[in-house]
């Protein structure tokens, strides 16, 4: 019986091989692979059949059926007896043979069977293979493959055999006439080949030892002899390639001599295919097998074709490598391989043959031979011992002729040599290098490869050093190339630069015997210029080489200067490591590494040093490590470094070295011409110097010199020369100014200016550039000057020299002049003897800055020359003798227009800089008001500068406004910060001031609006200090101010204009009574501004100080509402609608039904005006009651809607609203709106919710009439409507706004969080939305709620079944709060909701029962005592069968969920079976809410039976386990998690700790379910406690075989396998073998291929009941 059913499943699952999807077939392959574990023979001899049985089955499942059968047979392969490996053997032997064709999957497949079995049974596949062998007869090609795969996979057990198959193979070989069949030769041969020589290399371990290679000698030069001279000439390139890869292990097994014979022809002909194959790979690799053969005999005739073999081999190197392709990589690795083998035989001839080809001009030809010298090198490195200098000469070829950047510098533009000198980037780029790359790259390679093997260490190795340093200086961005050719490297590969400099530090750091090549040699490249970007790896490899030296205990000087004369001085170096350290971070942090090095050398520079150096140069270091490029501070690194060598230089003290650095330093000046940075710091450095120097006339010489050769036309040289004399000037005052004195009246000045004007295009610009020089100098000199010698010399000796260059039209000049007359009025301000100063000059250098100032144009903000020129005004303002009124105001007023009339500053590119420019502009104008109003701190002399600002302050342009009210903030500050009151006087214009800022608090932008509350705020400071308050008194009332400023950043209008009413309540608790006549006439002066929001914040403030301030002016307070009213047709302004509003108010005070009555007569939509009316009304409660109950009378008198049919034939009538309520509910949102009349809402609150609750729920889904549709779809008229106007959501927001209006603002936000507003103004959430809001209620206004349930009780007998609906929804939700229990509610609820269960609509009755529900969990200790008429609500519920979509029962079935806990078991004794046999058909529901109600009461029925279940109930939990199992994969997410819920509650019942356990571990809450795993967890557990039910499980089971759920399709077959797999043999009596394997037959037709997957997997397992 066992064989019968393992055949049929084996023929099931062989039957579903032939499936279209393919992991259906590998499944099915999976089940025969299963079956195979268990019953292994059967199984195969299963397949046996099938295959013989379906001889017409395609050959692509054969295939699967053979690869299932080679699965079982490499897995079991011990456990087969030989008759079944025989019946297998004759089997892949038929299956292998049986088409003469070649088809490689099914014939492959059918030759693994065989390797597998030939692995243990090598005789019996032998003889089988050895039969289809037959001498004479051409055999089949996959039976040679499959003597080649045996050899492979039993190499001990095929050898022997081998003898007999090559006699039989050879006389084969001339009859075979098929490349296909000769290509099966062939492979055979090399495996064959390579299988003896591996039983040859192993024979210790052979099972026969005495195996020697003789045996086979002849065979396979026979062999060789038909694949060499006719199959290798074949057309057929596979076939071609096929006995050159045979050729090479054979060439091993052939006999020495011949071998020696044939190598003459063997060679050429394997050299031949190159030009046959573009894939040289296996040729490479076969003729590096042939010359490893040829070598290992000792063979002479290898010389004669080394010309050849070399010639070829170089050209498949030189080729180009496509590092994507494995191929050709691996052919580069056996060229070289051979190269390798050819260099230990002829190191001679093949040095000979390569080196030469170092000088072609072909970059291939150079790249491919420097390949091979490292790889020959590196591999044979004893035969090239001798060779070095041969090999070292050669070299030098490759050293001269590579192009590099180095040597490259006169064919460069002049800005690329500047680059490569400074090291920066730069934006053009060299030619693309393309293969000179990749030769320069290859030179390195070969460089650190003669390194490691002592080659540089010969004569001339230093050129290679030379050569790897000028690669480390090649510039990163230059020297890569822009475009990758197609026949080039890997783009991706390391650069030139980041090779040489790895090499570079690799030598030094690693290869011991390179340090006395390295050093000192490396030092000589330190100065050089053109090495610029190789100094971070030079310093570094240096630094490494210095402290081995220091390490081994050489002498204190590291240097020795006596025996290289080349090496650059101490002042060369020291002068050239602290200048390329200004740019600490460009070349690789080559600041850091240079610091080092002088750090490392300090004992060479100079012997002092010691100390002073390693503490500072640390400090330094430690600076630059703690920041990046760009955090660092330029200016304050630079200004380190000066400190620095200031420091070095007083620790030296030695006046001669001094100048022998000074002269250094400016000797190597024209180095940095391309590096204006460096070059102005090295100018900084020669000043140091220079001031550290005791020597008058080396000082004198040097800035002569200076003078003489400075780079007039260039902006950086100019400002450097500048700073060195300024520097200098420090130590040397009076040298300084006579050289510059000097300069002017010696003939080089004088001839410079000839020269210059014999070009008549250039004399005016170039010129100009050196007397812009000069005059930083005395700039530069005047402030750095001791400030006790200045002003001695200022206008002798400095301004004298200046004067005659004001008469320039030169931009650059014109900025010189400014900034040195800054620099000089800045010396004199800072000296000690300033007070008592008198500036002869003062006014005529004012006059100098304000004609410049003047010319300046208005339109843009291009150059520093306003601030510098208003910085020296600043200055100079502060002088003796005081300036005249007229000039003081011309000076003001020229400034002001200077730069507050600028453009304002627009985003783009450089608005970073310009911006700055700009602030730095604005701030030194501030300054320069500052100063003239400190020379007059009086009320009037505000006034005066205050007047000035005015015309800015008003003018309609938004940024000059800003930056008139930036700069009245900073001089009202300025003014109350130095404020001296002497005695109590008045502030008299404090008023006009007040009225001129105060409106600018409501100014469109934001900045502004600040600087006015800063500017009120300093003038009531102002006035308290003239009150004679102390300067550090705070007035809460003024400091309110400050808070109200911070919030009109950004604020909305409401926010603006209620801030600006706040300022004048302030200003009006702080004015004086004698200032608000003329603070009130400056704001009434203000209500014509042209900014609108000024001028409605003077309004603002009028008001509010006649309501603080106004007994006065109470009389006029009827005029001025009556102008208000007056325009309410005109644009309205807040102010006129406050007149309005309150008029209204007055009018409706006496005729409330007439006002009521006349605006509910309003056009609907009502307007903005109208709306503002209706809100007036609200002003005194007494009179807002009395409008809401003519409103609510209103609104309940006419009908809601009206039905009516727009077309005859319409199947459902049309509901239009009514005009009278619509209008109603309008006016009711107005007049609620309005926050003044909550305490009328509160009074009617029960009478306004009802009618509003109900006013939405009829007005669900009704339109408008069509003359207001009209009118919405035409839009707004001149007069704007304040709201939308639809029926229900005007009624919702006019119940959110009673809500408000009462106090339950809670409820209003707990409704808006919910989304329940939302809810309510659609039909498919309205029911929702009530609920939500009678929670709302009970949770925030329960004691409302007696009033408001007794009013809509009234309502539920209304003939709208919207309205019983919306009333019904509130009662239903109300009864889930405990708040109806706590206000005796519960029983007239429960009795009103019960009333209602016969109600005609079957929503209503839904929501009966959903309150009944309710009632549960708001008065759970209420429920056992109306528990039987709960109870019998539920179940009735059950049955309503009126109700087709199941909604009213599944309303019952989550009542019943929550009330089965609350109910005692004698309660529920009798009807819980009856719930779980009614429940079950809900089970398998289409509707996903039903089902999901189903499986969560069955759950809570189990959960209410723990520890008392009968029989019965544990039969229908048992029952209920496979749909709840096979629904966890229902496509709904909820279904699932009810399943998941009902299968923890039915665990305890089924008494089983280990089920129960493993429903709790993988059902939790909260983790993700692999429903396979659980799946089979689960029924592990039932087959071990509930053996008996095996067969109930199946069958039920079965039944969901026909789901229209895939998951639950696919789940059901998935359930059934587990069943099985864990089921013990003795309960296969419940398993109908037959009827499952039939069901699962089918299930494998299913059109889900998951379904089918699991049928095949479960068929697999059911090899267990057979």
């Amino acid at each position: 019986m066992a064989k019968v059913y393992v055949k049929k499943l084996s023929a099931t699952l062989m039957d579903a091989i032939t499936d279209k999807d393919p992991l259906v077939q590998e499944q099915v392959y999976s089940a025969l692979c299963v079956l195979g574990e268990s019953q292994p023979e059967q199984t195969l001899n299963a397949c046996q059949e099938h295959l013989r049985q379906h001889e017409k089955l395609a050959h692509p499942h054969r295939t699967m059926i053979l690869k299932a059968m080679e699965a079982v047979v490499s897995s079991h392969l011990s456990r087969l007896d030989q008759s079944t490996a025989k019946a297998v053997i004759l089997l892949a032997s038929s299956e292998m043979t049986k088409v003469k064709e070649l088809v490689s999957d099914w014939q492959q497949a059918a030759s693994s069977v065989l390797v597998a079995v030939g692995r243990r049974f090598i005789n019996e596949v032998m003889e089988e293979l050895l039969g289809k062998f037959v001498p004479g007869v051409l055999p089949h090609c996959i039976v040679v493959q499959t003597f080649a795969s045996l050899s492979v996979a039993n190499v001990f057990g095929t050898v022997p055999f081998l003898t007999s198959i090559l006699s039989t193979m050879l006389p084969m070989l001339g009859l075979a006439k098929n490349d296909t069949l000769k290509a099966v030769f062939c492979c055979a041969l090399q495996r064959f080949s390579e299988s003896t020589l591996e039983y040859l290399a192993n024979l210790d371990q052979a099972p026969d030892p005495t195996v020697r290679r003789d045996a086979f000698s002849s065979d396979i030069f026979s062999a060789y002899e038909v694949l060499f001279t006719r199959w290798l000439q074949s057309r057929e390139a596979k076939l071609r390639l096929a006995v050159v890869q045979a050729l090479g292990p054979m060439s091993h097994l052939l006999p020495n001599e011949k071998l020696e014979e044939q190598l003459p022809k063997l060679i050429p002909g394997i050299l031949s295919l190159y030009k046959k194959h573009s894939e040289a790979f296996h040729v490479s690799k076969s003729l590096g097998q042939i010359l490893e053969a040829s070598v290992s005999v000792g063979s002479r005739t290898l010389e004669i074709q080394l010309d050849a073999l070399l010639a070829a081999l170089h050209a498949q190197i030189c080729m180009p490598v496509e590092l994507s392709s494995p191929l050709v990589v691996n052919n580069q690795k056996e060229v070289l391989r051979c190269f390798t083998v050819l260099a230990c035989c002829s190191p001679d001839r093949l040095l000979a043959f390569l080196l030469p080809k170092l000088d072609t001009s072909h970059e291939r030809v150079r790249v491919g031979t420097l390949q091979v010298v490292r790889h020959v090198i590196n591999s044979a490195a004893t035969q090239m011992e001798a060779k070095k200098p041969f090999i070292l000469s050669s070299m030098r070829l490759p050293l001269l002729d590579t192009n590099n950047k180095v040597t490259w510098m006169g064919q460069l533009e002049p800005h690329l040599i500047c680059c490569i000198a400074c090291g920066q980037d730069c934006p053009a780029r060299l030619p693309a290098l393309g293969w000179e790359a990749q030769v320069k790259r290859a030179v390195v390679q070969v460089i650190s490869a003669m390194a490691h093997h002592g080659y540089l260490e010969q004569p001339g190795g230093r050129a290679m050093v030379e050569y790897i340093v000028q690669q480390c200086a090649l510039v990163p961005e230059l020297e890569q190339p822009e475009k990758m050719g197609p026949d080039s490297e890997d783009p991706n590969t390391d650069s030139v630069r980041s090779i040489s400099v790895s090499t570079l530090f690799l030598i030094s750091a690693t290869v011991d015997r390179m340090d006395d090549v390295l050093w000192p040699y490396l030092l000589e490249f330190l100065t050089p210029v053109q090495f610029t970007q190789a100094l971070s790896p030079l310093c570094r490899s240096l630094v490494h080489l210095a402290l081995k030296r220091q390490e081994a205990g050489t002498d204190a000087f590291l240097i020795p200067y006596d025996s290289n004369v080349n090496l650059p001085s101490p002042y060369a170096i020291t002068t050239r490591l602290l200048v390329v350290s200004a740019s600490p971070y460009l070349g690789d942090g080559r600041g850091a590494a240079s610091l080092r090095l002088l750090s490392v050398l300090h004992h060479d520079i100079h012997p002092s040093l010691g100390q002073c150096w390693g503490t500072a140069i640390r400090l330094l270091v430690e600076h630059l490590d703690e920041h990046t490029k760009e955090t660092l501070s330029q200016k304050e690194w630079e200004e380190k470094l000066l400190m620095f060598l200031r420091d070095t230089l007083a620790v030296i003290s030695d006046n001669t070295w001094i100048c022998q650095l000074s002269l250094e330093m400016c000797k190597q000046l024209p180095c940095y011409n391309a590096a204006p940075q460096e070059k102005t710091f090295l100018y900084k450095c020669i000043g140091s110097t220079l001031g550290a120097t005791s020597s008058k006339d080396v000082v004198r010489k040097h800035l002569q010199e200076l003078l003489e050769t400075a780079r007039f036309q260039e902006e950086t040289e100019r400002e450097g020369l500048a700073s060195c004399f300024g520097i200098c000037a420090i130590s040397h005052l009076d040298d300084t100014l006579a050289q510059l004195t000097d300069f002017v009246k010696s003939d080089t000045f004088r001839k410079s200016i000839g020269i210059f004007s014999i070009f008549k295009d250039r004399n005016e610009s170039e010129v100009e550039k050196v007397k812009s020089a000069l005059i930083l100098c005395y700039g530069h000199v005047a402030a750095q000057a001791p400030r006790e010698l200045v002003l001695a010399r200022v206008e002798s000796d400095i301004l004298r020299n200046i004067f005659q260059y004001f008469y320039t039209k030169d931009p650059t000049l014109k900025l010189c002049l400014v900034q040195s007359v800054c620099m000089v009025s800045q010396a004199v301000c800072s000296s000690p003897q300033a007070s008592t100063f008198h500036f002869a000059q003062k006014a005529e250098l004012m006059a100098r800055m304000m004609e410049l100032i003047r010319a300046e144009p208005l339109d843009s903000l291009r150059t520093p020359l306003r601030k510098k020129a208003m910085a020296a005004c600043t200055y100079l303002v502060s002088l003796e003798p005081a300036l005249e009124e007229q000039m003081r105001a011309d000076v003001v007023h020229s400034c002001l227009h200077s730069v507050l009339a600028l453009p304002p500053e627009h985003d783009g590119e450089g608005s970073s800089s310009q911006e700055s420019l700009h602030l730095d502009t604005v701030r030194s104008l501030e300054d320069l008001l500052t100063g003239l109003l400190h020379r007059n701190m009086t009320p009037q002399g505000l006034q005066v500068m205050v007047e000035h600002l005015v015309p800015w302050i008003k003018s309609p342009r938004g940024h000059e406004r800003e930056r008139a009210l930036g700069l009245s903030a900073s001089l009202l500050h300025y003014f109350l910060e130095h404020l001296h009151v002497s005695a109590l006087v008045p502030f008299h214009n404090l008023g006009l001031l007040v009225g001129l800022f105060s409106p600018r608090c409501a100014d469109m932008w934001p900045t502004t609006r600040q600087e006015a509350v800063g500017c009120v705020h300093s003038l009531l400071y102002l006035q308290l200090g003239y009150e004679g308050f102390a300067r550090d008194y705070r007035d809460d009332v003024a400091e309110r101010l400050l808070t109200l400023r911070d919030g009109l950043a950004h604020p909305d209008p409401t926010i603006l204009f209620h801030t600006c009413h706040s300022i004048g309540q302030i200003i009006g608790k702080r004015l004086p009574p004698d200032q608000l006549i003329g603070l009130l006439l400056t704001l009434f002066e203000g209500l014509e501004d042209p900014d609108k929001n000024c001028s409605r914040a003077a309004a603002v403030m009028i008001s509010c100080l006649l309501k603080e301030r106004g007994p006065l002016l109470l009389e006029k307070v009827p005029e001025i509402m009556n102008v208000l009213r007056s325009k309410l047709q005109e644009p309205p302004e807040e102010h006129v609608l406050r007149t309005a509003q309150h008029s209204v108010y007055l009018l409706a005070s006496q005729h409330c039904a007439a006002v009521v009555a006349s605006l509910l007569g309003s056009p609907l939509p009502f307007d903005s005006h109208t709306c503002t009316l209706w809100r007036a009304l609200a002003v005194a409660p007494s009179l807002t009651a009395q409008v809401l109950g003519l409103l609510l009378e209103k609104m309940g008198r006419d009908i809601p809607f009206k039905e009516s049919r727009p077309f005859l034939l319409s199947s459902t009538p049309e509901r239009v609203a009514t005009v009278l309520p619509l209008a109603a509910t309008c006016a009711l949102l107005e007049v609620m709106s309005a926050p003044a009349s909550g305490p009328a809402v509160l009074e009617l609150y029960p009478e306004l919710f009802a009618a509003l609750l109900l006013r939405i729920g009829c007005s669900m889904g009704i339109q408008l009439p069509r003359n207001l549709q009209a009118k919405e779809r035409r839009g707004p008229g001149s007069t704007a409507p304040a709201r939308a106007l639809e029926p229900c959501s005007l009624a919702v927001d006019a119940l959110q706004t009673m809500l408000r209006r009462a106090g339950s603002e809670d409820v209003v936000q707990l409704m808006g969080q919910e989304g329940g507003w939302e809810l309510l103004r659609t039909s498919e959430g309205h029911e929702e939305g009530v609920a939500q809001l009678a929670s709302a209620m009970a949770k925030h206004a329960g004691p409302r709620l007696p009033l408001v349930m007794r009013t809509l009780v009234s309502t539920q007998n209304n003939i709208y079944e919207a309205q019983r609906v919306t009333s019904t929804a509130f009662f239903a939700e109300l009864l889930c709060s405990n708040v109806v229990n706590d206000l005796l509610l519960l029983e007239s609820l429960l009795d009103h909701l019960t009333a209602r269960q016969k109600d005609t609509s079957a929503r209503v009755r839904r929501l009966v029962l959903r309150g009944l529900a309710n009632a549960m969990a708001g008065s759970p200790d209420q429920v056992r005592t109306h528990g039987l008429r709960l109870l019998t609500a539920m179940l009735g519920g059950l049955d309503d069968t009126d109700e087709p979509h199941g909604l009213v029962a599944l309303e019952a079935m989550e009542g019943l969920a929550r009330l089965l806990a609350l109910l005692e078991p004698t309660e529920l004794h009798s009807v819980l079976l009856h719930v779980a046999i009614r429940v079950r058909p809900f089970f398998d529901s289409e509707k996903t809410e039903l089902r999901r109600a189903s499986f969560s009461l069955f759950g809570h029925l189990n959960q209410a039976c723990h520890g008392n279940c009968e029989d019965a109930f544990l039969e229908q939990t048992l029952s209920g386990l496979t749909p709840l199992l096979l629904h966890l994969q229902d496509p709904q997410a909820r279904v699932v998690s009810a399943c998941r819920f009902a299968l923890c509650m039915c665990g305890p019942n089924l008494e089983c700790e280990e089920l129960a356990a493993a429903f709790q571990k993988h059902l939790q809450e909260g983790r993700i379910l692999h429903v396979g795993e659980f799946l089979n967890a689960a029924s592990k557990c039932l087959m071990h406690h509930f053996p008996d039910v095996l067969g109930r499980l199946l069958s039920t089971s079965l039944f969901y075989f026909k789901s229209s759920w895939e998951g639950v399709r696919a789940a059901a077959p998935m359930l059934i396998g587990f069943l099985v797999l864990h089921a013990e043999p003795e309960q296969a009596p419940q398993v109908d073998l037959e009827q499952l394997i039939a069901a699962l037959q089918l299930l494998l037709k299913d059109p889900a291929p998951m379904v089918r997957m699991r049928a095949a997997e479960t068929l697999g397992r059911l090899v267990k009941f057979v």
